[in-house]
């Protein structure tokens, strides 16, 4: 069945290629080499190699380059990942390969989100789309990996894939020297009269010790379209704080402690309940204050012994919502419907995770067989306050995994097992719901040795029951006593080298395309319903990544997704079946560019998106927006360390709306972005 579902992309993977002999081993602090190395590119993205994984890091360069008002704008250039409704913290959402956020809630929990550690997301929130509520300027890399086969170490359930977010560290500043450094940002943007402002201040007693304090402030007004209409609901204001430290003691310094919180607060008058629309509608308006902290404390113990590198991760994340209905702002008042909205407006919501993670890689040999193994145990408890718009509880849960990369001469092979449980209990009498899964995958990669490789996975998981599944009525009965089961395949190549076309010049490439098949559905219903759940959801796809550069500075960045999806209902209904509702946009995303050393960066970004659809279903036309970037760093005098970025972005000030986003929010118009920063 996977042979026949990828016979139309053979053609496209055969060109696709992979691990080079140059590249230099980089390995994260908190999983197995499985993840991959990173390949240093010309272009502006650095490209993931060496692994059966669909892995894309956004590092600090590339935060800075695009100017992102969220992270959601931030990461929606990588290959699968759809920014749903918008612009704004509190209404964007992130949406890889089908799923994650929607068109009716923030998040569907297929995909996770971590913040130094922590999960954060909201659950199912009704029209609020706050699952990841922060400012880029706080965290120096963002990496997404899509699909499952790389989530095992993460959650459960997991389809779209996960996201992780790591905050900024004083080394970065101080670059390991004794002393006060720090940085200072301003972004100014024409659309929307938007600025920000972000400041660091970093302190590094000792070689041991060290100490960062970030205050960020970004304020907006509402934007304008291509058209030159206002788009409504899209201002804000969110202050955002920053405090880390870390600690490094013992004989050797094998002992490290890292505390690092941080928070974003938006307090808005009088705006509409639904943030994914642009006026109040029959919801009305609300007084809404959201307030999103996540604290996290890190102990890792790294001795010289390849069988301990132990870590282990408290963390503590706190969504609160609180929302009050502003009298008059409904058309329903008086109606029989007005009590439901009111006491919908007026609930307010909040979701506390505290979660503790342990884990150990060990590298050890059994014959010829190399082991590079992450271990670990997961305990979680998520509280959920009692709402009108859903009973509130407490969600239990512990885990155990273990992902084993086997080495063998060229080939490596990398099973993946993860055990869950859960226990649900309501606070409002509902009852307590026990439930348990077994879930995993395998990986298998061979290595050519000339810069090729090949690769591919399956990969199976189950979606544990959460807290508002609760209901007494026979759906939720039904919903909060099932798994959602979900199986991925994959396949794909890369190749990476240099010296391909010309002397110096340096090749990347990789594409995977990918099959998923999701059923025994609680979280979609079928059209039209709000008993009936989906049968199945099919989707298939194939993403692409390159880079060319060449030893001239020019360079070529590369990254697109084709794909398709279908939703069953079941047997009886009207409708057999139809697209998948979140099936992503096929989208094409080339950016040409020049690199005068450490001092110029010059580019022009084409995203041209195909096959596109609102929240409603409605057919989209194709739209292609260019961006122009402009980037100089002077080296000398009392400008040394100071960075000048401009932005154009919308260029022809195209007037569309986003795939998957309400028909009335249309994309920002031609904005203007000019930041300024300077190190100290």
């Amino acid at each position: 069945m996977l042979i026949t579902t990828l016979r139309g992309t053979t053609a496209l993977i055969c060109l696709s290629l992979a691990l080079p002999a140059m590249a230099q081993d980089q390995t994260r602090h908190d999983g197995p080499r499985y993840l991959g190395t990173l390949v240093l590119t010309g272009g502006k993205r650095d490209l993931t190699f060496g692994t059966a994984l669909p892995r894309t890091v956004v590092d600090d360069e590339e935060i800075a380059d695009r100017q992102a008002s969220t992270v959601a704008q931030l990461i929606d250039s990588v290959p699968g990942v759809t920014l749903v409704n918008g612009t704004t913290p509190q209404g964007s959402g992130i949406n890889i390969r089908g799923f994650g956020a929607n068109t009716t809630f923030g998040s569907d929990q297929k995909i996770a989100i971590q913040i130094d550690g922590a999960s954060v997301g909201s659950e199912e929130l009704y029209r609020i789309g706050t699952q990841l509520f922060t400012d880029p300027l706080l965290y120096k890399n963002v990496e997404v990996l899509r699909g499952t086969i790389g989530s095992f170490a993460y959650g459960s359930g997991v389809v779209g894939g996960v996201v992780t977010l790591e905050t900024k560290d004083a080394s970065d500043f101080t670059n390991g020297a004794l002393g006060f450094a720090g940085s200072q940002t301003l972004e100014f943007g024409t659309n929307g009269n938007s600025i920000a402002s972000s400041t660091t201040l970093a302190y590094q007693p000792t070689d041991r010790a060290e100490f960062l304090l970030n205050y960020t402030l970004r304020d907006q007004d509402n934007l304008t379209a291509g058209d030159g209409t206002e788009i409504g609901n899209s201002a804000f204001n969110t202050p955002s704080w920053l405090a880390k430290a870390r600690f490094t003691f013992g004989e050797n310094g094998d002992h490290s402690l890292t505390f690092s919180h941080s928070q974003t607060v938006a307090d808005d008058k009088d705006v509409p309940y639904d943030q994914f629309v642009t006026d109040g509608g029959f919801f009305g308006n609300v007084d809404r204050r959201t307030d999103t902290a996540q604290t996290a404390l890190d102990y890792r113990y790294n001795p010289a012994s390849d069988l301990i590198d132990l870590r282990a991760n408290l963390s503590y994340a706190d969504q609160s919502i609180e929302s009050a209905y502003v009298p008059g702002s409904s058309p329903l008042e008086g109606t029989p419907s007005f009590g439901g909205i009111v006491a919908l407006a007026n609930a307010d919501q909040q979701y506390e995770t505290t979660k503790l993670t342990v884990t150990n890689r060990a590298l050890f040999s059994t014959g010829v067989v190399g082991h590079d193994m992450l271990a670990g145990l997961e305990l979680s408890r998520r509280d959920r306050l009692d709402a009108p718009s859903a009973p509130g509880g407490r969600d239990n849960r512990v885990a155990l995994f273990v992902i084993d990369e086997m080495s063998i001469g060229n080939v490596t092979l990398t099973p993946a097992l993860r055990y869950e449980k859960s226990r649900i209990e309501s606070s409002t009498g509902l009852g307590t719901f026990d439930k348990d899964a077994l879930m995993g995958g395998v990986a298998l990669a061979y290595d050519f040795g000339n810069g090729l490789s090949v690769f591919g996975s399956a990969a199976y998981t189950e979606g544990l029951p959460i807290i508002d599944d609760l209901g007494s009525d026979a759906t939720s009965l039904r919903r909060i006593a099932m798994t959602e089961k979900s199986r991925t395949f994959e396949i794909g190549a890369e190749y990476a080298s240099v010296d391909v076309f010309s002397q110096g010049d340096t090749l990347s490439i990789r594409g995977n395309a990918y099959v998923t098949d999701l059923w025994d559905i609680t979280s979609y219903t079928v059209a039209g319903s709000t008993a009936a759940d989906l049968e199945r959801v099919e989707t298939k796809g194939f993403e692409l990544e390159a880079s060319y550069g060449l030893a001239s500075g020019v360079y070529v960045d590369v990254a697109g997704h084709i794909g398709t999806g279908s939703e069953i209902n079941p047997a009886g209904t009207a409708t057999p079946g139809t697209v998948w509702r979140n099936t992503p946009a096929d989208r094409l995303q080339l950016t040409v560019g020049k690199k005068w050393d450490e001092k110029w960066d010059l580019s022009w970004e084409m995203v041209h998106s195909d096959d596109r659809r609102d929240a409603a279903g409605a057919a989209l036309e194709d739209v292609t927006v260019h961006n122009l970037r402009a980037t100089y760093r002077p080296d000398q005098g009392w400008m040394r360390g100071a960075e000048l970025r401009v932005g154009l972005e919308n260029l022809l000030d195209e007037e569309y709306v986003g795939h998957l986003s309400s028909s009335t929010r249309k994309a920002p118009g031609r904005t203007v972005k000019l930041t300024l920063s300077k190190t100290f």
